[in-house]
């Protein structure tokens, strides 16, 4: 096999495994918008909310350690112990399933009926609140993520291609989980807004919020189901993000490449979130190894998904699996 030949393989299967991570982003982003018609602008910062939480409990962290010891004096940082990463899991799923409640209680249960530009304000102030608060629970220092997971070259892939190419391909062992774990999320999600009373409630909720209440729907309750599966994606996202990269701040900034994922694969479409996901990340990887780098100086992956998606946007807006846009004449 020729030399291109194989770096370009090898391109295009890392553009997978990233435009994966991109896709767990806008999952949760896809499940709220399903249920709400809200564009969740905080849907990133959860993520490294999550993250923070995570890292934090892991190592044994005094939640407002820095404002306690302002207050009172002291200069206590851990209690002294570390929890093991699937107990530290489950706590900070607890502590997802609490935000969400607390986001329904607080802030969109006064919002009912509102116009969306309101309730997408809404999520804007909601991201930033999220960053303060993690910032104040955990300091900004950035962590390191390690719940188990393998990392580093997969040797097995790397030594098959060798033999068979004359080049190894190196493909991380924690992308392959991610596309794993991504792959099972998509099917739980989908069986369970297609075949669940909850998953039809969600929907019966995104088309319109007080005929959603006039037949029995919960609102109240599918909305707290809602952002705590959201929160649960954030939380996956958010490890599989901070293990590869460690739990930082510019964690937050991954809402961003979720938008023309979103835009490419339709807002109401849980396998599009996937699939658009996919093709950003293979065509920012592909175009920044074939025509970035050589002929652009570089730098094109910061854009690339930016104008593929405004492109995309002019002959199909409602994205490859979005709803149909039907209207009467």
């Amino acid at each position: 096999m020729p030399e291109q030949l194989a770096f370009t393989i090898e391109v295009f299967l890392n553009g997978l495994m990233a435009g994966v991570l991109y896709a767990l982003v806008a999952l949760g982003v896809v499940l709220i918008y399903k249920a709400s018609g809200i564009f969740n602008y905080a849907q990133g910062v959860m993520a490294l909310f999550a993250a923070l939480t995570l890292a934090g409990i892991i190592d044994g962290q005094v939640p407002f350690s820095h404002l306690i010891n302002a207050i009172l004096g002291t200069d206590i940082h851990h209690f002294g112990w570390h929890v093991p990463a699937f107990l530290a899991i489950l706590l900070t799923m607890v502590v997802m399933i609490a935000l969400a409640y607390a986001v329904q209680r607080l802030v969109f249960r006064h919002l009912v009926g509102q116009e969306p530009i309101i309730l997408f304000m809404a999520t804007i102030g909601l991201a930033y609140f999220l960053e303060g608060v993690g910032d104040l629970m955990w300091g900004s220092d950035i962590k390191s993520m390690d719940v188990g997971l393998p990392q580093g070259l997969n040797t097995w892939i790397d030594d098959t291609t060798f033999n068979a190419f004359g080049y190894g391909f190196f493909i991380d062992n924690l992308d392959i989980v991610a596309s794993i774990i991504a792959a099972l999320l998509v099917i739980g999600l989908v069986m369970f807004a297609q075949y669940t009373k909850q998953g039809r409630a969600m929907r019966a909720v995104a088309d319109d919020h007080q005929a959603a209440l006039s037949v029995g729907v919960s609102l109240n309750f599918i909305w707290i189901l809602v952002w705590s599966l959201a929160g649960f994606v954030a939380l996956v996202a958010g490890i599989m993000w901070g293990t590869k990269s460690g739990v930082q701040f510019s964690l937050s900034l991954i809402a961003l490449k979720a938008l023309p994922v979103l835009m490419l694969g339709g807002f109401t479409s849980i396998p599009g979130a996937i699939v658009g996901g996919l093709i950003i990340g293979v065509g920012e990887k592909l175009f920044e190894f074939l025509i970035g780098a050589p002929f652009l100086g570089g730098a094109t992956e910061n854009w690339f998904a930016y104008m593929l998606a405004l492109i995309f946007l002019v002959f199909r807006p409602q994205g490859l699996f979005g709803e149909k846009i039907i209207e009467r004449v």
